[in-house]
């Protein structure tokens, strides 16, 4: 699976992500996502947490917001900041690919700025796919790639559709699958 970024890299992305959230604040792409109060939220490749915090202000303490990262530097990050803000609806995750969670239990999943680095798209996209409640979102933005490309790995991996492109976002709804059947 994936490797960590060095510390170095990480905390140069995260002083780097203090500009680009002035510029592009992280409210205007949860908007985009549909994000309510009471909603179960997972950010997936949450880095620094910029999304994070701010969803775990959109859902208030009746939902709940899961930040997953590879990083430890990323985690422990979160973890500080959701302290400091006393927000008691966040938790983290320390992996690489699996999240830990129910199937089904999430409302909307978070995947800013992270498929570009992804080595096993296909493994990530299956996970999400798992924890995403039937008409879950998958939200999607990464500036580093172009659509095609986008839609290549996420549509083309046979479990998503694209339902809706926003002025910042893909929001993705899960394809109903023969195993799907099954349960």
């Amino acid at each position: 699976m994936d490797k960590p970024m060095s510390n170095f890299h990480f905390r140069l992305m995260s002083f780097g992500f203090r500009f680009r959230d002035f510029f592009l604040p992280p409210e205007n792409f949860l908007k985009e996502a549909g994000i309510r109060q009471g909603f179960y939220i997972l950010d997936y490749g949450c880095g620094p947490g910029s999304y994070s915090i701010a969803a775990a202000e959109l859902v208030g303490t009746s939902g709940k917001v899961y930040a997953l990262d590879i990083h430890p530097l990323a985690v422990q990050h979160v973890q500080k900041i959701a302290s400091k803000r006393r927000l008691t609806n966040v938790e983290t995750i320390h992996s690489a690919c699996a999240t830990g969670l129910s199937s089904s239990s999430i409302d909307v999943a978070l995947l800013y700025d992270t498929l570009n680095h992804l080595s096993d798209v296909n493994g990530v996209l299956e996970e999400l796919y798992r924890v995403l409640k039937p008409d879950g979102i998958l939200s999607l933005s990464d500036p580093h790639m172009r659509e095609g490309k986008i839609m290549s790995k996420v549509a083309g991996s046979g479990l998503f559709r694209l339902a809706r492109k926003g002025k910042r976002t893909y929001s993705f709804l899960k394809e109903r699958l023969e195993r799907d059947f099954d349960k």
